[in-house]
């Protein structure tokens, strides 16, 4: 039997249903599903990042009922339901993809003028800057953003400052300089072992921060590869672990030197 996005809609009703509904789901709240919404993104972006498309179709479906439950808490409290929440999106979308439809409507097509993601991007900004001055928000007097959701991974915001700086000009015009930029974080941060321990803390940070500077320049996602890179030497210490079990010694007796060899069979298999 094929379902639709109504029948799950109207399967989370009956899960709130005050006389015949799941107790546990009528306890939830806003803030007590929270947490559950951040947890399924993240298992999104990690099947994402495993290539595991099977499992990918099964968080998507885990993210979309998180919104659907918002949804139905939201019609409740007479707030807004899942329609306005599709609503709001493509009205948003529609007007915010002018170069798409450019009279605003499902119906409309673009020309055969294409624009560069780069455009597409300044575009998205200057369309975004405007609905604030619609609503009557402030004129900003920074370039900064002041929008950045608390709880965004600290890789991601820094991308996103540095981003916004860059929208202004203040950039390097390419990758090398950042190389440069590096080099001094690190040779800052002997300096600092020398001062203080908070010091060096805010060193790291600025090496940190340059690091993510180099990877936008470079094109890539910063937080993506340090997921990657922790996934990657997870594996491989496990890995070492065994291979010491199956050489019959205890792995964390072994010095220094013997597990850098037993790191390195690893890395060469």
């Amino acid at each position: 039997m094929s379902h639709s996005i109504d029948d799950l809609i109207i399967l989370m009703a009956r899960l709130r249903d005050t006389e015949h509904g799941c107790p546990w789901d009528l306890k939830q709240t806003f803030a007590t599903i929270a947490p559950y919404t951040l947890e399924e993104a993240c298992e999104v972006a990690e099947a994402i990042e495993r290539e595991d498309y099977d499992n990918l179709k099964e968080e998507l479906g885990d993210l979309l009922f998180q919104v659907i439950f918002h949804a139905q808490m939201a019609k409740e409290s007479e707030l807004f339901d899942f329609a306005d929440i599709s609503q709001g999106l493509l009205t948003k979308l529609l007007r915010r993809h002018p170069h798409v439809f450019p009279d605003g409507s499902l119906e409309s097509f673009a020309s055969e003028q294409k624009l560069t993601p780069e455009e597409v991007k300044q575009k998205w900004q200057e369309i975004k800057a405007e609905e604030k001055r619609q609503k009557g928000q402030k004129e900003r007097r920074s370039a900064m953003p002041d929008d950045l959701p608390r709880l965004l991974p600290t890789l991601q915001r820094a991308e996103k400052i540095q981003a916004a700086a860059a929208r202004v000009g203040f950039d390097w015009p390419e990758a090398e300089p950042v190389f440069d930029k590096i080099h001094e974080e690190l040779d800052e941060i002997r300096t600092a072992g020398s001062e203080s321990q908070e010091r060096v803390a805010e060193e790291v940070g600025d090496l940190l921060f340059a690091c993510v500077n180099l990877a936008r320049h470079l094109g890539v996602d910063a937080d993506m590869s340090l997921r990657k890179a922790c996934h990657k030497f997870d594996g491989r210490f496990r890995k070492m672990e065994l291979l010491a079990t199956t050489n019959d010694r205890v792995f964390e007796q072994l010095t220094l030197e013997e597990m850098e060899n037993y790191w390195q069979q690893v890395k060469s298999k």
